[in-house]
């Protein structure tokens, strides 16, 4: 599989804080390929949006280890486990651009 054909932008983070970015600073942030690096990002979020990026920031989020107690049968049951670790992109649009998620979609 060629690098073009990889998936980049898995999905948009639509959090508090970033909702405060996008209204203050517009920034907004997306989880993407852990090996996609940051012009990759920027390519891929001016072709899908329509948009001027400015600025990449790249996190690499680590997994959280989990542990987890199940009843079954009578017998308790003691998991472990891990979540696993996944990149955030924080991007910053140009002043007149604006990613709207909701397409104008209003709540009743």
């Amino acid at each position: 599989m060629a690098k073009k054909d990889k998936i980049i932008i898995k999905r948009p983070l639509l959090t508090e804080k970033i909702s405060r970015l996008e209204e203050t600073e517009n920034k907004y942030a997306f989880q993407v390929s852990i090996s996609a690096n940051k012009m990759q990002i920027k390519d891929a979020i001016e072709k899908k949006f329509d948009v001027n990026v400015t600025n990449v920031a790249t996190i690499n989020v680590k997994g959280k280890r989990k542990e987890m107690t199940v009843r079954s049968g009578g017998r308790v049951i003691r998991t472990k486990g891990r979540q696993a670790d996944w990149k955030k992109a924080i991007i910053t649009l140009d002043k007149d651009d604006k990613i709207d998620f909701y397409q104008g979609e209003t709540a009743v």
